[in-house]
Order: structure tokens, then sequence, then C-alpha cells
């Protein structure tokens, strides 16, 4: 599940005090308040209940390929990159969106576009667009990747968002698989709320693979998405280039999903009850969660117990969205950055220690920080934007 349940920024302020009440909904439903799942498993006997129930956020990083030769190109045809970009995605939006089977735009005589490309055309650039395959399966070193530019530039080009997928998914025993939009929750699954839509999926096509190290039945497409979803997120699936359309990137109506059944990746998902699987799964989040959590002190945090705490490990090194311009301005002039990116003060070695860094992270799998402002009474006080009427509409 998203870690906020909204866009990045200061969970301190006044404007996301909506963000906070529904994330204190969140974790009293998941560990705090006295009637959580963890709470009510302990209370019913249940001495480790993250045996049997976890929950996890998902998260990446990449580097803007904002190298030495975008500036020369910008300064020779009097074009920011910016304007050609907004220019071209605006051509594109007439349309239908992208299709990589359309004609390129290449825009008019005068237009920006054409004016930033034909001055593009004459360097030569082998700085990666990104490099999201290293921390997947047979990806490429990090530090073997080009960069045009001072190491300073490159680690100022290093950012990290959470990732936010909005699709819900429950696949139950590896045989049936319930996914669209309802979520598990009385405001979708009573039907008189909501307005969402889900479907069941019950693949008659047997496979035979383990349950728990036993022999068991599975259901080929459930079994085959449980797989590959968990693959994706451990880092155990190649890169798949959004310029180089698969069978599995383009509509099932037009391709049929391809899967490799019995590949050595396949093999170490196939049984999610196996205790080798568990512990590939809990190392994987827990080392990608440490890792990120230094490079770019990311929030919520099992770090952040306090008000205090949530100051001196995020507030004081972030410029964030929607900033008052003269804040940010000063927030710059102290050495602070935009939140996303590297957080300067962690890697006195530079981008090299940086890179040391990313590189042991594998997919984009880390831990739901549970622990983030437990030391807070309440996360979102009542006022003026939480309030009986607000709080029925979130819950």
């Amino acid at each position: 599940m998203p870690a906020v349940p909204a866009f990045a920024g200061d969970l301190k302020s006044e404007g996301a005090l909506g963000t906070r009440a529904i994330m204190e909904f969140q974790y009293n439903s998941i560990n705090r308040g006295g009637f959580s799942i963890i709470e009510t498993l302990v209370k019913s006997g249940v001495q480790e209940p993250h045996r049997y129930i976890n929950f996890y956020n998902l998260r990446s990083y990449d580097r803007i390929n904002t190298s030495g030769v975008m500036g020369s190109v910008e300064r020779e045809s009097g074009v920011t990159y910016e304007a050609a970009r907004r220019e071209y995605d605006n051509e594109y939006q007439r349309g239908d969106g992208y299709n990589p089977n359309d004609s390129p735009y290449t825009g008019g005589p005068d237009s920006q576009y054409r004016r930033y490309q034909e001055a593009a055309s004459h360097h030569s650039d082998q700085t990666w667009d990104t490099i999201s395959a290293c921390y997947m399966d047979a990806g490429p070193a990090l530090h073997d990747l080009p960069w045009n530019g001072s190491p300073e530039s490159e680690l100022d080009a290093f950012v990290s968002e959470q990732l936010y997928i909005h699709t819900k998914v429950l696949i139950a025993d590896d045989q049936l698989v319930i996914c669209g939009s309802a979520n598990l929750n009385d405001r979708s699954q009573r039907g008189d709320h909501d307005s969402e839509i889900a479907v069941v999926i019950e693949d008659p096509t047997p496979v035979r693979t383990t349950m728990g190290g036993h022999p068991y039945t599975a259901s080929a497409f459930a079994t085959s998405l449980r797989r590959q979803l968990y693959r994706r997120h451990l880092g155990l699936l190649p890169d798949q280039r959004c310029d180089r359309p698969d069978a599995n990137w383009t509509p099932v109506t037009r391709d049929p999903n391809q899967y490799d059944w019995g590949s050595p990746a396949d093999l170490l998902v196939r049984d999610p009850m196996d205790s080798q699987f568990r512990e590939l799964w809990h190392r994987t989040a827990r080392q990608n969660t440490e890792l990120f959590s230094r490079a770019f002190h990311p929030v919520p945090n099992d770090h952040v117990r306090t008000w205090e705490e949530y100051d001196d490990f995020f507030s004081k090194h972030f410029v964030v969205p929607g900033e008052e311009p003269a804040k940010a301005e000063e927030g710059y002039k102290q050495g602070k950055v935009d939140y996303g990116h590297v957080v300067r003060e962690e890697f006195p070695g530079g981008v090299a220690e940086l890179k040391d860094c990313l590189s042991g992270i594998r997919g984009n799998l880390v831990e739901m920080p549970l622990q983030f402002l437990i030391d807070v009474p309440d996360i979102a006080v009542e006022g003026i934007s939480l309030n009986s009427l607000t709080a029925e509409l979130y819950t």
C-alpha cells in the first residue's frame, strides 16, 4: 500500500491534515488504538503476529538526465529543455496519448521542439535517461553508467519517490484473484457507498507446485500473477523498457501474457510459505528500507516517532513541493535540497559512496514504517479540516 495516501509534501503542515487523518485511521487499523489487527492478534494469544501478516510499501530511485550536454543544447538552441518537452507533451495530449506505433512528433519549422532537437543532433550524450535497470535482474552496475558532468551534479541528479499503485489486488492461495478498484473496507464492500468495481478470476488451468513444502495444485493465472508481482518487487525480473514493448507490455487483447515457468528466478518465489523464500522477502525489504532511509530520508519513517525527530530527520534537509518561494529560497541558501533528492551530509565520500549505497537496493520493496509518529497522541488533531463530517468521509 502507498506509504502516504497523497502526493509528496510536508506532513507537518496544516495543508497535510487530511492526509495525516487518513494515515491515522490506517495505523489504527494496523497496529494502534487498542483494536487494530496486530493488537487483536496479540490479545488472542498470537505471540508473533508478523509471522502471519505484514505490511509493505514500494519505493524507487532514478537519476534525472540533467547532464552537461543539456546545458550546451539549451544555449545553442535558445530553448530550454522544459519548453521543448512541454510542446511535445501538449501535441500528444491532443490525441489518444502515447502509442509506440505513432509517427514521432517533429514540430513545425519555427517550433521550440524542432529547434531544440536540431541543436541536440550536433551533440553526443551517452548518459542514460533512466537507470532503473540497475536494481532489476541482470541489470548493469551502477558505477559503470556514464555521466556527462561533475560528480556533484550527478549526486544532485539522484531522486527517489514512493510508488503509488492504486489498483487493488488480492491473490488467495494461488487459486483466486480479485482485482479492481474496490478497497477492503466498508465503503467499497457494502455496495451502497463508493462506486467501485472488481473482477473475480478463477482460472481452471492447473499448475503443479508446492505450498509450505507440500505438493499443491494451483491456478495458472493466479500463481503466475503472484510470482510475477513478487519478482517485480524483489528485483527478480529483467528491466522492461517502455520503448521496446513485448507481449507482457501490450494489452491482453493483442498478445497473451508470457511467463518463464521453471526459471531460476521463478523457483525462488514458487512457494510463498517456504522458509527460504520468506527470508529472501524479509531480507530484501529490510535492506532496501535501510538504504533508502539513509540516502533520501523519506517520510514516513520508523526513525521518526515524534515531531521533534521529524524536524531533525526531514524538515532541516528539504524544500518541499508547494513551499512559499521566499521560504524555499531561504532553504536553498541554508543548503537544503528538493524533497526526494539525496541528503548530502550522509555521503562525505560523494557520489561514489552514494552509488555504493544504492547498489544494494533490489527491486522496490520496503517495509511500511509502523512506528512513524507512534509516540504522538494524535497525528491529526481535530479542527476545521478534520471534524465529525470529514471523519465520516474518510472512513
